[in-house]
């Protein structure tokens, strides 16, 4: 089966794809705050979800600084298919309808077959990003403390450990702009419309290609405002997380005809 060729029952049209302005990242999140305003309930649950996560990895983590890192990143990884139920919302509000958290979890269950093939990509690619991580580590550092305060000091501090923040940085970045370029509309897509996960990939990165700029800045604003959330030792993430859902639906509904 081609990259563009459907799963029986799914249509095998590939979505025409729109170059918007580089300044609707903005009416995005203006979008996404009023459905969080008009769902407060279910939004927060999901922002909630997200920060107990960020939690109990630190709380499990906190004396092996490698896994920490690499749990953490790990998990983002794959928020863009965790934040389903937060597309789902939105959707349902465009719709005139209203949601409750268990009437968003439903969403899933419309194309629950390709949603599960692309939620099996990227978990493969977390756990690639754990493999080479630990062996990054064990290469580069072989010697490095396991607590996290004390790794990050001696990584920000010796001179000696440069090239493997360096490599790991590079490495990390590219598997997180990979990531972003074939999900940045394919899981919204995926619930929204009877469609096969690798038409769906295609449109995420043909969306890309037509809006090259418009996607730099939407990454640095996903980027930033998550780092804002870490930053509150993830109870920032409670509004950033559903807040950044709602409007990935809208830029998906801009950008995907």
């Amino acid at each position: 089966m081609g990259i563009g060729t459907a799963a029986p029952g799914h249509d095998n049209a590939v979505p025409k794809v729109r170059s918007v302005s580089l300044g609707r990242p903005l009416a995005w999140l203006t979008a996404g705050w009023q459905d969080l305003r008009a769902n407060p309930i279910a939004s927060l649950a999901y922002g909630l979800l997200f920060a107990i996560a960020g939690d109990l990895i630190t709380i499990f983590a906190w004396r092996n600084g490698q896994i920490f890192i690499v749990a953490t990143s790990g998990f983002f990884l794959v928020a863009p298919l965790l934040a389903g139920g937060l597309y789902e919302i939105s959707r349902r509000r465009e719709a005139g309808q209203s949601s409750t958290f268990f009437s968003s979890l439903a969403g899933g269950r419309r194309n629950a077959r390709e949603l599960a093939k692309l939620g099996l990509l990227l978990a493969t690619i977390g756990f690639a990003w754990e493999r080479i991580s630990t062996l990054l580590f064990a290469l580069l550092a072989p010697a490095i403390t396991p607590d996290l305060p004390s790794l990050l000091a001696e990584i920000h501090l010796s001179t000696d450990h440069r090239d493997l923040l360096l490599i790991w940085i590079l490495c990390g970045g590219t598997l997180a702009l990979m990531v972003f370029a074939i999900t940045v509309v394919s899981v919204p897509l995926l619930l929204d419309r009877r469609i096969d996960f690798r038409t769906a990939m295609l449109t995420s990165l043909r969306t890309v290609d037509a809006n090259l700029r418009l996607m730099v800045f939407w990454g640095a604003i996903v980027v930033t405002l998550t780092a804002l959330g870490f930053l509150t030792l993830f109870f920032g993430l409670i509004v950033l997380m559903p807040l950044l859902g709602h409007a990935s639906w809208h830029a998906y509904r801009e950008l995907v005809e």
